[in-house]
């Protein structure tokens, strides 16, 4: 039966972000399928542990700041995984940074962390799954790409490149990956209400703007990201391999 495809009982899944924002929905909602979920965030994911242990489900938290991580930090957050809930079957790299500065005066440092963050932390939490998966036989990687990846945006150049970058990485990971049972995809969300986005959203010449140029003629929630994520970490998505999943109220379409 299909349903069953989309079914996570005995997985085990990583979610970047989890304190919070999309993170912390892509955790939740990895849960409400089945899935035991390692949470990685810099704060506290105190909320986010206990909707997923309300579930029924396990939950792991591994604190981390994936702005100054070592590759050899995220290499053991891996192993850790393993070690404390018996394996790793989902990779959902949903942590993001952002920084808005004009391009004339957009610093150095500011760069630095929204690509560390963004993209090379992506990167190398990727290959330390991926070394596990393929000694498991296969597993799922999904990155949180943008709108972005596919416009310029307004005062955010590091984040532009970093999501366009993130889609990029995506098609390159699974042209490597696909033929040994890695599938490896992106989901783009448009404006999705977070901490990330509330200065954009309380903004009263942007905000409705932004909203008169959504079809669907609402903000995104967190929640609306839920049943992306389940179905490209489910058996259900086993013949998606580097596609970008957009989840944005027709915002591209416009």
């Amino acid at each position: 039966m299909i349903l069953e495809k989309f079914n996570l009982s005995g997985k085990v899944a990583m979610v970047t972000g989890a304190s919070r924002g999309i993170g912390q929905a892509m955790a939740v909602g990895l849960a409400e399928a089945g899935a035991d979920v390692v949470g990685v965030s810099r704060g506290s994911c105190d909320e986010t542990q206990t909707q997923i242990e309300t579930l029924g489900q396990r939950f792991l938290h591994l604190p981390c700041d994936l702005s100054q991580v070592s590759v050899a930090e995220l290499n053991d957050m891996v192993a850790k995984a393993v070690e404390k809930l018996g394996g790793l079957d989902i990779l959902v790299n949903a942590a993001g940074t952002t920084s808005r500065h004009p391009i004339t005066e957009f610093p150095e440092e500011a760069w630095d962390v929204v690509i560390q963050v963004n993209l090379k932390s992506l990167m190398f939490l990727s290959q330390a799954a991926v070394r596990h998966f393929v000694k498991a036989g296969g597993g799922k990687i999904v990155n949180v790409a943008s709108a972005l990846s596919f416009q310029g945006g307004i005062l955010c150049p590091s984040y532009t490149a970093s999501k366009h970058a993130v889609v990029g990485v995506t098609k390159a990971m699974a042209n490597e990956l696909a033929g040994q049972h890695i599938n490896v995809n992106a989901i783009a969300p448009g404006y999705i209400l977070t901490d990330l986005t509330q200065p954009i959203a309380e903004d009263p010449v942007r905000n409705p703007s932004i909203l008169a140029r959504i079809p669907a003629q609402r903000w995104g929630l967190p929640e609306d990201l839920k049943g992306a994520c389940v179905f490209l970490a489910s058996d259900a998505a086993d013949y998606c391999h580097a596609t970008t999943l957009i989840v944005d109220g027709a915002w591209l379409s416009r």
